[in-house]
């Protein structure tokens, strides 16, 4: 990221902020709600997706280590905020399509990998728009969306919808963020073991900037994180949903030109 303005560093910040947000504050879309706007400002996906996932190992454990000590401290039911049972019956799921997208990310090349990144966000959007709830209501179901997932977040740390749609029905509202940042931690160390097997950058240097900006976000996340247990957030969704509709389709035009 050395050849890049310094307006790009700015909006690079500026979205690493966003991204530190919606991360703490939804319990996913660290990367889904803010590859489609780093993509725009540069179309190099493998530069900015091991920045993305060195940020949720850093903040996933954080956020899980703090509900942890406050579940303790208020005397809370033995069950925890982490619902380990199911989480493991989803790791065996997940861990051989998320081998497959790794492999399929590593020999892409970044036009492609950036088109099939806009399609899936942009086909996600839609599902905010019309207020369309993936839910999954059968095993095989389960199965297909957890594969499909598995493999979207191996290719682009994107698969966060679909493996919430299943995760969803089986995990309570109370232990759902958390339970899903312990199986980012551990999908992203299996996405970070092969980066570093292939020897990609992991713009370690880069962090030193922006892990305080998506600190920031993260900090307003969790405080938003609270309100959004309380309320309904469809308007929210509506209108993120524009926005990542736009933007995809804006970064799909600028991959065929």
């Amino acid at each position: 990221m050395t050849d890049l303005t310094w307006i790009q560093y700015a909006l690079i910040a500026v979205i690493f902020i966003w991204s530190g947000f919606v991360r703490s504050g939804l319990g996913f879309g660290g990367a889904a709600l803010s590859l489609p706007f780093l993509l725009l400002v540069s179309d190099r996906p493998v530069v900015f997706l091991p920045i993305i996932a060195i940020q949720l190992l850093v903040f996933s454990s954080i956020t899980v280590a703090q509900s942890h000590h406050r579940h303790r401290v208020s005397g809370g039911d033995g069950e925890g905020t982490v619902d380990w049972r199911y989480l493991r019956r989803v790791l065996l799921i997940l861990l051989i399509p998320k081998l497959a997208g790794v492999f399929g990310l590593l020999t892409l090349p970044d036009a492609v990998m950036s088109a099939i990144i806009f399609c899936i966000v942009g086909a996600y959007s839609l599902t905010y728009i019309g207020k369309i709830k993936l839910r999954s209501h059968s095993k095989t179901l389960d199965l297909v969306f957890l594969a499909i997932g598995g493999y979207i977040s191996g290719t682009s740390l994107v698969g966060a919808p679909l493996i919430i749609a299943v995760m969803a029905q089986h995990v309570s509202r109370y232990q759902l963020r958390d339970t899903l940042f312990v199986l980012w931690f551990i999908l992203v160390c299996i996405k970070l073991s092969a980066f570093i097997w292939v020897g990609v950058d992991l713009q370690l240097r880069h962090q030193l900037w922006l892990l305080p900006a998506a600190a920031i976000g993260h900090v307003i996340g969790l405080r938003f994180h609270a309100r959004l247990l309380k309320t309904d957030a469809t308007r929210f969704y509506q209108g993120l949903g524009w926005v990542l509709l736009i933007t995809s389709g804006l970064g799909l035009v600028r991959v065929m030109l």
